[in-house]
């Protein structure tokens, strides 16, 4: 990470108990950064919205959220010439088989299935690390679910 440069972090997220533990899991990293939240899809367009003059530098995206659910706030953000290039994280407890398809034909970079703390530490490490080091270059089809499985 360049210099002490503060990544800027949006999640929305419906779950407070999931915003709580993101945030926590945050804190352990060795760069800064800074999380701002919502708490469904409308709230999160509204807010990417009114950014004046520069979007975060990510968004962990749940699926599952009321008023206007993950899939069509993705759909809508890479629809929009201000957001398409906000990289944009899927973080969500769905595991239909097929939706890793569409999420990343949708322009999603990486998926991660929430787990638990000590694992969410280690995926959000992996995932920002990865990213910052790419410049945040969408991966291959084949690396953008990311589980604890596999770390």
């Amino acid at each position: 990470m360049e210099g002490n440069k503060i990544l800027n972090i949006l999640l929305a997220d419906d779950d407070q108990d999931d915003r709580y533990f993101f945030q926590k899991a945050l804190d352990t990293l060795k760069f800064p950064t800074y999380l701002k939240t919502v708490c469904n899809g409308e709230q999160l367009m509204a807010c990417l919205h009114n950014y004046s003059e520069s979007l975060p530098d990510v968004l962990f995206l749940d699926l599952n959220m009321p008023r206007k659910n993950g899939s069509e706030c993705l759909m809508e953000i890479k629809a929009s010439d201000k957001l398409k290039k906000l990289p944009v994280i899927i973080y969500s407890t769905t595991t239909n088989g097929t939706i890793g398809d569409v999420l990343y034909n949708q322009g999603a970079h990486y998926y991660i299935q929430k787990c638990e703390f000590k694992e969410l530490i280690i995926l959000q490490h992996r995932v920002l690390t990865e990213m910052l080091e790419t410049k945040f270059v969408r991966p291959r089809r084949d690396e953008f679910v990311i589980n604890f499985v596999r770390v």
